[in-house]
């Protein structure tokens, strides 16, 4: 049977409006080391560098915040590129034998790439069977000849062919066929073997009107393209691997597979040289700067100019995964003397050489960004162990500080000193250099959930096996003991054995630390499961932790246990495998994904089976007739079958948060503490913290005490992804010592409070203290997708400086943003953002306050993308061009290239808007037509605005009705 309901006529265009001011998707730039690089190419003029992925993906780089970015329509490996000194202009190869010339273009002021031109090689040419050139079959080397604007291309069938750069033609009569060469060599060497694939091609530094072509099988020839004649020829008899010529231009050097290397003569003589001359190796030039050498998982730069050839530190381009990413955190509105503290610690981490002074040598273009208006930190726990601190403040992610936690404990291995081991005693005696180590000493030190307080510099670090650390930022170094303490969460429950893997040992006495976050309390969860769940209240001086069996409530202060609660269902024993076992219950799992499916399809036919036909014929008559002005009819909603009680991890704590809010009544509020279980449970804990005396920070040493208030159970049993307390106004609360220092807006704490609980199928809101259902949204039952990441963000307005809403931000699994007011729960916008395949990148999500976000698009790159209209961060950059004289760029270019990045689709360059003055302005809307700012801004007051209090329930659906218990009651 259908709904109706009934709304005022047509949508609140005002509403509509603001929204385009509040909320424009835009993926602006990727952050880290490019996945999977294939090829590096150099512009001597503009200072800029390219680099090329196996995924068709080319970067090109300059100064910091000068960044390009474009994508070839067919996923192939970028195998070659070469620039056209300071055109800007940039010639690729892939792997498929074809060639796009890249231009970078101005447009309203700022630059962005276009794939300008495209050719395919074919097989063969000639036609009707007349004899043509020979085959070219794959092209193996790209020469650009700098006497003219055209590229000579080497094939693997020893040809060698012509091309017009400008509109990438083949030039006809210009092509040198293998049999042409084979002419001028003498009969024996003609004889022998086939000359093979062209192997290298470089111009002749002397003569520009000559090139250097180097074949597989070891003949070296120098081709007189004027003449079209053979000026020298070198009889090699080794495979070739490359050629380089002398700086002087009379001898070259070619290198062969069997790792020997040989110096020809270049004479005037057209005689072939039968033999090399030997000769001294003719490098370290022109005194060379840097060396810069591209891995397959960094880009190293050395200082050739300093002894021992030091590392130049990147201002980009950092590889993210030197040990995997295990879990990321975004800090917004870092204070100023935080920021500086953290620096202080890094430089102290890695102090260069003094005789070093030589800058990153990339310097092209300039940055049109403006200076970031804060400072945001994205903090990204690792394998090893480790916390990496990262400046998010703009384009470029640059590394700040690294915190490592393994010193604290006895690992099973220690891999640090067996490599330092292999390079005394191995030779030649190489030196490590880079910083990308995939290697871990042990598995168990692994980085879970990370949590920051940017006003008191204490942070908490949780990791796979159950330590939980609580750390202070320390300006020098210390030697000082670690308190440790352990929390048996499953309170002497019988019938569980743990099977998984053993705690880690802490070190005992004092231990040195180096200046930066230096440990004070160690909490082991016991049983040792990964930490999921972990939280701080700095002005409590309480953690929270939750794993897979239950979730813990620590003073660190006191450094005593506060709570331990026991999540687990008697028939949760997957819980106690640990993850390696897991796997054995694959099937147990299936099955009952498969009874589910059954019941739900047999219990459908059953409701199909019994429905009147007369009333939906009746139904189906009324619609007709009704207005669609006057009648919205409501979406159909899916069937949520509820989940078992007893599934596998139902006690999983998928989220923990602390609030001073009303819990025991409505006239009196205090401290409480929430937690969120997979099976749809939560909890919420009064607390009774000590008052802190006035002016002084820290609180008495009293004892906390807990006291279970509500306990509430989701009708569905849907996982609980987050929970966040509102105050009268139907805001957020603010974090610890925001409010008590005057760095934000205190809460109002005169109207009544509410808790929104987002679940993986819907957001409901609940009235404090009752806990009763003010108004919800039922995401699964509508969209047919489940929520992965929630976050509570501020959107600004570009039209009205002084507006913005709050509202909660939702990814889905099919990798969905969705945008919903609060606390009305209305849909705002969504947008695609990520592939729904994309399992990996999904989970690795992380909001920011201000309506970003980053997800890992590789595992060495995080993706940014915005939701906010005014708040985006992008390369905003120019690059000055010298063009060749009666050179223009071609008006057949193909159509502007797909900005998409090699995993996910995202777009490369966003363009600008222009303001009045005709700079660019940094706040605009999606689009390539960038349209005008709006004149009239709309007053707060004028508007239905989201941030109201509603108390309207959706009527969509019937109210699910939660199993609410009240233990102060």
């Amino acid at each position: 049977m259908m709904k109706f309901r009934f709304r005022r006529q047509g949508a609140d265009p005002q509403r509509e409006k603001l929204k385009q001011e509040l909320f424009a998707f835009n993926k602006t730039v990727e952050h880290g080391f490019p996945n999977q690089p294939s090829a590096l190419a150099f512009d001597p003029e503009l200072r800029i560098m390219a680099i090329g992925t196996r995924s068709g993906a080319v970067k090109i780089y300059g100064a910091p915040g000068v960044e390009f970015t474009g994508l070839h329509r067919d996923m192939a490996t970028v195998t070659q590129m070469h620039f056209l000194p300071g055109q800007g202009r940039l010639l690729t190869l892939l792997d498929d034998s074809s060639l796009h010339l890249w231009e970078i273009v101005h447009q309203n002021g700022c630059a962005h790439l276009e794939e300008a031109l495209s050719f395919q090689l074919p097989s063969r040419l000639g036609f009707d069977g007349a004899s043509g050139p020979p085959t070219l079959a794959h092209i193996t080397v790209v020469l650009l000849v700098a006497a003219s604007n055209m590229a000579a291309l080497g094939t693997e069938g020893g040809s060698v062919f012509f091309l017009d750069v400008s509109t990438l033609m083949l030039i006809e009569g210009q092509t040198l066929g293998p049999d042409e060469v084979l002419r001028s060599l003498p009969d024996d060497y003609r004889c022998g073997k086939a000359l093979g694939p062209v192997e290298s091609l470089q111009g002749h530094l002397r003569d520009p009107t000559k090139i250097l072509i180097g074949y597989s099988r070891g003949l070296l020839v120098i081709w007189n393209q004027a003449a079209q004649c053979a000026d020298c020829i070198f009889l090699g008899n080794q495979q070739l691997e490359s050629l380089c010529w002398e700086r002087s231009g009379s001898t070259l050097v070619s290198s062969h597979s069997d790792g020997s290397y040989a110096i020809w003569s270049v004479d005037t003589d057209s005689s072939p040289v039968m033999q090399p001359t030997v000769a001294t190796v003719p490098y370290e030039f022109d005194e060379p700067q840097a060396l810069a050498v591209l891995l397959e998982e960094e880009l190293v730069v050395l200082d050739l100019q300093v002894p021992g050839w030091p590392v130049v530190p990147a201002p980009y381009l950092a590889p993210l995964h030197s040990s995997a990413i295990t879990c990321s955190a975004h800090v917004a509105n870092v204070p100023a003397k935080l920021w500086a503290r953290i620096v202080s610690a890094g430089e102290q981490q890695s102090p260069q050489p003094a005789s070093s002074a030589l800058s990153w040598p990339i310097t092209g273009g300039r940055s049109l960004a403006q200076e970031p208006s804060q400072r945001g930190l994205l903090l990204t726990g690792h394998e090893d162990g480790t916390v990496r601190f990262w400046d998010a403040s703009g384009v470029a992610l640059q590394p700040l500080y690294k915190l490592s936690t393994a010193g604290l404990f006895q690992t099973d291995c220690e891999h640090a000193d067996s490599l330092a081991q292999a390079t005394e005693d191995d030779w030649p005696p190489f030196r490590k250099v880079g910083c990308f180590d995939p290697y871990s000493d042990d598995p168990r030190l692994g980085v879970q959930k990370v949590a920051l307080c940017k006003y008191t510099a204490q942070m908490v670090v949780a990791g796979t096996a159950g330590q939980v650390l609580v750390l202070e930022l320390n300006d020098v170094p210390s030697e000082q003991a670690v308190s440790v303490a352990s929390m048996d969460l499953l309170q002497d429950r019988e019938g569980f054995t743990w099977k998984g893997h053993e705690r880690l040992s802490p070190r005992t006495g004092p231990l040195p630390w180096p200046a930066g976050f230096q440990p004070r309390v160690l909490v082991q969860c016991l049983p040792p499961a990964a930490v999921t769940a972990v939280t701080l209240h700095t002005e409590w001086s309480l953690v929270a932790f939750g794993t897979s069996h239950g979730f813990g409530l620590f003073d660190y202060q006191r450094k005593s246990p506060v709570l331990a609660r026991c999540t687990l269902h008697p028939n949760d024993s997957l819980a106690m495998e640990g993850p390696l076992s897991r796997v054995k219950s694959l099937k147990k799992s299936l099955r009952q994904s498969f009874r589910r499916i059954r019941k739900s399809r047999v219990s459908g036919k059953k409701r199909a089976a019994n429905a009147n036909s007369k009333l939906q014929e009746a139904n189906a008559q009324l619609a007709e007739q009704a207005c669609p002005h006057d009648v919205e009819m409501t979406p159909v909603q899916r069937r949520i079958e509820p989940r078992s009680a007893d599934d596998s991890l139902s006690g999983v704590v998928r989220c923990l948060y602390f609030a001073d809010t009303f819990l025991r009544d409505a006239a009196h509020h205090g401290p409480t503490m929430w937690a969120g279980t997979n099976s749809g449970s939560v909890f919420a804990y009064a607390l009774e913290v000590p008052a802190a005396v006035a002016g002084s920070e820290k609180r008495p040493e009293k004892v906390v005490e807990a006291v279970l208030g509500k306990e509430v159970q989701l009708m569905h049993r849907a996982p609980v992804v987050a929970i966040a307390v509102l105050d009268g106004r139907g805001r957020p609360l603010p974090e610890p010592y925001e409010a008590s220092q005057d760095l934000a807006q205190a809460p109002d704490m005169q109207g009544g409070h509410a808790v929104l609980i987002a679940s993986e199928e819907q957001f409901k809101v609940f009235t404090l203290p009752k806990v009763s259902a003010k108004t919800k949204f039922k995401l699964t039952a509508h969209e047919g997708c489940r929520v992965r990441k929630v976050a509570l963000a501020t959107f600004a307005s570009v039209a009205c400086e002084d507006y913005a809403e709050t509202c909660l931000a939702c990814l889905t699994n099919l990798g969905d943003v969705h945008v919903f007011s609060v606390p009305g729960l209305r849909p705002q916008v969504h947008y695609s953002c990520i592939r729904k395949e994309d399992i990996s990148g999904i989970a690795s999500c992380v909001f920011t306050r201000h309506g970003q976000g980053f997800y890992l698009i590789s595992p060495s790159e995080f993706e940014r993308f915005s939701l906010s209209a005014r708040n985006i961060t992008e390369p905003l950059c120019s690059l000055d061009l010298s063009w060749p004289r009666g050179a223009a760029r071609a008006s057949y270019s193909l159509q502007e290239s797909p900005k998409l990045s090699q995993a996910n689709g995202t777009p490369g360059i966003v363009l600008a808007p222009q303001s009045c003055d005709g700079s660019p302005n940094p706040v605009h809307s999606q689009g390539a037509d960038t349209p005008e700012p709006l004149e009239a801004a709309l007053s707060p007051m004028s508007i239905d605005s989201a941030t109201s209090a509603d108390t309207t329930l959706d009527t969509i659906g019937d109210i699910t009705v939660e199993d609410v218990k009240d233990f102060l009651g």
